[in-house]
């Protein structure tokens, strides 16, 4: 039917309005400017995240790595950024890097090894936290330049640094996987991966490409974070992967993979963000929001099993 459809297609935008009308309705600081400055100053690190899982999700893969990478790749760029003879650049890339070696890591471990991304992915969380707190000592990483703490800090004209960033990942992601054959690549792996073998696509160096996407934007969100709090934190990005991948999921990407947008991920990362914050504004209890958002989480789920379902009936 195509209400049905529509719905199915557009549902997330439509319940993304619909909250956004009651929460105006509820408080009148919730449709302010520097209200909305907020929240996507702080969705800005989660959407980064989901764009990245999103890739490796419609592959039909999973990255529990990422919360441990943005932890790592903060403390790199925090110990270069400590430095006073170093210049920006040298700390920028290196917080990449370190992204980039841990995304590199996971596609190479799940493309040859074949064992599951799940436990790849699990273990690489693990490592990886570990070694921020062996380059950190455990310890706060702290007198960091002028110059980095401006990423996450400044802004141009007026609009916060963090969500210039947003906007160019966003539009340079949303173009590589609707407007490039490697988006189409990614797309025909998740949906039938036999078949992407069978038609010639290299699926191994597709998925290497992928997880290390996820690892390079995972890495970017740890220097944005870094930078945020001032401080290279080794405990940093604790479950981060969790709101990632609900905001993917949220936004439609499908569990099952071979389905999925960034503009619906940036939807449910807004829509993640938007709750928090308006139930802040509510004076809702954090234990609520908890429970609250994991009811969501699961909703989302049951739609997107439901959806398969019928698609497949």
């Amino acid at each position: 039917m195509p209400f049905i459809n529509a719905l199915r297609q557009y549902g997330i935008f439509l319940a993304f309005l619909l909250i956004c009308c009651f929460l105006s309705y509820t408080s009148s600081q919730f449709l302010t400017v520097s209200n909305w400055t907020i929240i996507i100053t702080q969705v800005s690190i989660n959407a980064l995240l989901a764009f990245g899982v999103t890739f490796v999700i419609i592959t039909g893969g999973i990255d529990l790595s990422v919360g441990s990478i943005v932890a790592v790749a903060g403390v790199v760029a925090a110990l270069l950024a400590s430095q006073p003879d170093l210049p920006l650049i040298v700390s920028i890339f290196g917080g990449l890097l370190a992204g980039l070696v841990f995304g590199l890591l996971n596609g190479l471990i799940i493309t040859k090894s074949k064992i599951a991304p799940f436990i790849v992915t699990l273990g690489i969380m693990t490592i990886g936290r570990g070694l921020a707190l062996i380059l950190s000592k455990g310890r706060p990483i702290s007198n960091l330049s002028d110059s980095f703490n401006f990423i996450g800090g400044g802004d141009i004209f007026g609009i916060p640094f963090p969500i210039i960033i947003l906007v160019i990942v966003f539009i340079i992601s949303y173009l590589l996987l609707k407007n490039t054959v490697f988006g189409r690549y990614v797309y025909a792996i998740g949906g039938n991966e036999q078949a992407a073998w069978a038609s010639g696509i290299n699926v191994n160096k597709i998925k290497m490409a992928v997880y290390a996407l996820c690892g390079t934007l995972a890495g970017l969100a740890g220097i944005l974070l870094t930078s945020r709090i001032t401080t290279g934190q080794p405990n940093a990005g604790a479950g981060f992967e969790l709101d990632a991948i609900a905001a993917a999921i949220i936004g439609g990407t499908s569990t099952s993979g071979g389905t999925g947008t960034i503009a619906g991920t940036l939807i449910g990362a807004l829509l993640i963000g938007v709750i928090n914050n308006g139930l802040d504004l509510l004076n809702v209890s954090s234990y609520y929001q908890q429970v609250i958002m994991g009811a969501i989480i699961i909703g989302a789920v049951l739609l997107d099993s439901w959806n398969q379902k019928r698609l497949t009936s």
